[in-house]
């Protein structure tokens, strides 16, 4: 784990946050702030802007997990939470809000650094494949422009498709554009005009 990282930790109980800030600082975290109000939590932690938010509950409700997650910004930042004990399915409900670490059974100081550094590694492993999934989604948007845009371009000049792709590409690259912007400019023309 980096030593530059900093947190916030979400602890009412003053004791055990002194106990969860003794235990970070001894595994070489830097900038640690703890945050015992649950009002405001959400401010409270955009004004800190951490890399993780690390929270400890000992028994959370639906309710308070879901306020609780959205106040951290799970998408954000990865989120580790610490509860003493589970309730049916609140930890598939935490995990499906986006927190990247749920442990039962407590908060062990011992077990800080591992846990840390797994919701580390799933947010940002997460985090590659919600890219990859945007990059994928916007080529296949960007596919279907080109597609329609050969389709209107093999009917008005009764050419084939790969003349017609090949008219778009000497387009895009005269004009310094991607294929796709030509496309759409095409296809949008297309739609003013009927």
């Amino acid at each position: 784990m980096t030593s530059q990282i900093s947190i916030v930790v979400v602890e009412q109980d003053a004791d055990r946050a002194y106990e969860i800030v003794a235990a970070l600082k001894s595994i070489g975290m830097v900038t640690i702030n703890v945050v015992s109000e649950r009002s405001g939590l959400a401010a409270k932690i955009k004004d800190f802007n951490p890399d993780v938010v690390l929270i400890d509950v000992s028994d959370p409700s639906r309710d308070m997990l879901e306020e609780l997650t959205i106040a951290s910004d799970p998408m954000s930042r990865p989120v580790a939470m610490f509860v003493d004990n589970d309730s049916r399915g609140l930890a598939k409900a935490a995990i499906e809000a986006g927190v990247s670490a749920y442990v039962v059974d407590g908060l062990s100081p011992k077990r800080l650094q591992p846990v840390l550094d797994a919701a580390i590694a799933r947010f940002n492993m997460f985090g590659r494949l919600r890219k990859e999934l945007e990059q994928s989604k916007r080529a296949l948007e960007e596919r279907k422009v080109i597609d329609r845009a050969k389709g209107l371009l093999m009917k008005a000049r009764s050419i084939d498709e790969e003349a017609a792709y090949g008219l778009l590409r000497r387009k895009a690259m005269d004009e310094g554009r991607k294929v796709a912007e030509v496309a759409q400019a095409l296809v949008t023309a297309a739609d003013l005009l009927s």
